[in-house]
């Protein structure tokens, strides 16, 4: 199961696994692009089911995580992808704004992964990954609530370990930089018309590597990270950031 499936690191995440033989199932508000995404898996040779679901309400999130389970005779995987941004330090932060990337960040991330634990409980294994960030490790300027909820997602990854270890549940996290989809396309082009281009060599450089991440190099972590290969590796925070963290602090 893939929060956020239908567009960005979450649609490659979901073509990856699904190229690599297994049954996706794409949680998403978003009707339209969770349903096109599903429909181009199973239009290549692949299986993917679509859930319209806001991982802000449990019950929503409980009844797709049950109807996945059913389908495809369990669930090995929980990917918490969905999440959303917000620009401003705490006194641009508005009480609404920081209970929107709450409920969205930390409240969908506990809804999905409180609905799943009980059927990999049952069935003594299952990998969680949760989508944390670089601003979970270091100060980003502008990023109060953002880096809030991220921190959250990380101390959820190592609490969700800990507590699990016994049942086979292996729980990591994924932190990436900026990675280049159509949200960072859509920012540029909204706070800067006209300087796109410029705009977008600017942000590509504040990566030391010189450039975005691609969805795909996330993809393929994740990947990795819920493989056989991967089994002794859980509580455990991957950057995955162009040697952001490690290089410009």
């Amino acid at each position: 199961m893939i929060t956020g499936g239908g567009s960005g690191i979450g649609q490659a995440m979901a073509e990856t696994f699904a190229e690599m033989g297994a049954t996706v199932g794409i949680l998403d508000r978003n009707e339209s692009a969770g349903q096109t995404t599903a429909r181009g898996i199973n239009d290549r040779g692949g299986a993917a089911h679509f859930y319209r679901c806001d991982i802000t309400n449990y019950a929503e999130v409980a009844a797709s995580v049950k109807a996945m389970h059913t389908i495809s005779s369990g669930i090995d995987v929980l990917i918490n992808n969905a999440g959303i941004g917000f620009v401003g330090n705490v006194e641009q932060t508005s009480e609404a704004d920081l209970d929107r990337l709450y409920n969205v960040n930390v409240k969908g991330t506990f809804n999905c992964i409180k609905a799943v634990i009980p059927f990999f409980k049952e069935q003594s294994s299952g990998v969680i990954i949760n989508m944390a960030s670089i601003a979970c490790s270091v100060g980003l300027a502008d990023r109060f609530a953002y880096s809030m909820t991220k921190g959250a997602v990380l101390t959820m990854t190592y609490s969700v370990a800990k507590d699990y270890l016994n049942y086979n549940i292996r729980c990591n996290c994924i932190s990436p930089a900026r990675i280049h989809t159509s949200f960072v396309d859509n920012f540029i082009a909204k706070n800067y018309p006209g300087r796109e281009e410029e705009m977008f060599n600017t942000l590509s450089k504040s990566q030391p590597i010189g450039r975005m991440g691609k969805p795909q190099e996330v993809a393929d972590l994740a990947l990795y990270l819920c493989s056989d290969e991967a089994s002794f590796l859980t509580g455990t925070n991957f950057p995955i950031d162009g040697g952001f963290v490690t290089i410009n602090n």
